[in-house]
């Protein structure tokens, strides 16, 4: 039991490292990932603050692309047409967002965006989210043939995220065992 609680442990320190540490570089897409939409039709709290990282980092050149993906949500709301709108009423030109509705879990929208880009040339891809899921959430696009994986975790913390970090050590092994 205490190598379990061991390994666990360890495992969860690389996580927190690993996602509070960004990996900003020059990208071909920037992917952004989905989270709740208020039932008054607004993005939450933290789907907000996923929206703005990308917002600062496309200001600052990093990208030409955002791909914006989640699904429609118990509120009814699809996710990624509710991000696209923050995004242009932040200024990102609609021809500079890409749109994924049925991203429905990390690993969907890492598929989902090798189908959107197969045709694009896109080489290298940075992902946003919270930072306790980036490591699982880079590791479903490296499984699926992405090799040049950029991260940038948004700036927001909740105490569920206590929650939300316990649940990543499972959830990691079920992708790496996908």
């Amino acid at each position: 039991m205490s190598l379990f609680f061991a390994w666990f442990v360890i495992h969860t320190i690389i996580i927190l490292v690993d996602g509070l540490n960004d990996e900003v570089a020059n990208v071909d897409v920037a992917v952004v990932l989905g989270n709740k939409v208020e039932l008054d039709g607004v993005p939450s709290d933290r789907l907000k603050a996923r929206l703005d990282k990308a917002i600062e980092l496309f200001e600052d050149g990093y990208f030409p692309l955002i791909l914006v993906s989640g699904g429609v949500g118990k509120e009814g709301y699809d996710e990624a047409e509710i991000m696209k709108d923050y995004l242009q009423q932040n200024d990102v030109p609609s021809e500079a967002i890409l749109v994924d509705s049925d991203g429905y879990n990390s690993f969907r929208t890492a598929q989902n965006t090798k189908e959107i880009i197969s045709d694009m040339n896109v080489e290298s891809v940075l992902v946003i989210s919270q930072y306790f899921h980036i490591t699982r959430t880079k590791l479903a696009f490296r499984k699926l043939g992405f090799r040049h994986i950029y991260s940038a975790h948004a700036d927001y913390v909740e105490s569920r995220d206590i929650y939300s970090t316990i649940r990543e050590f499972p959830a990691y092994y079920k992708y790496l065992l996908k």
